[in-house]
């Protein structure tokens, strides 16, 4: 099983799906973890997810791991598979519980009312994912490096 986890080629295509997908991630990821981009951080963002959104304390710690380590992961290419798939659930929920009852459209104009998007973005990260989760990370992963043999 870690074998097929951690099997990738040397295909460009690995590489430039989790080298947009990691760093559109990111600042997300760094918002919430460590308060950096006009973020809160991590114990405002817990606050925010277990008070305001209701999640219990586990889902939301693991929210913003995801977001924040995920990312680091999908960059350098380190347990690709894994990081893809914590990605594609942590969007599916968010998508369930917050944006998909706000429609499909991002507030591009300001014309809804503040903190309402739709879930538009969440679906290209969706897709992006899967596409790393078939792929693995291509070109330069660190999956290459210590795939089982």
């Amino acid at each position: 099983m870690l074998r097929t986890i951690f099997t990738t080629d040397n295909s460009r295509v690995g590489l430039i799906l989790r080298l947009t997908t990691g760093p559109v991630l990111l600042p997300h990821g760094a918002q919430n973890m460590l308060g950096w981009f006009g973020g809160s951080g991590s114990s405002s963002e817990m606050k925010h997810l277990t008070q305001d959104a209701g999640l219990p304390a586990f889902i939301s710690l693991l929210v913003i791991l995801i977001e924040f380590f995920g990312a680091l992961m999908l960059i350098t290419g380190t347990g690709t598979r894994i990081a893809a798939f914590c990605v594609i659930v942590l969007f599916m929920g968010i998508i369930w519980y917050v944006h998909g009852k706000m429609g499909f459209f991002m507030n591009w104009f300001g014309t809804m009312p503040a903190g309402t998007e739709g879930y538009e973005y969440h679906l290209l990260v969706i897709g992006l994912a899967i596409a790393v989760l078939f792929t693995g990370g291509g070109r330069w992963s660190a999956d290459g490096l210590i795939r089982p043999s």
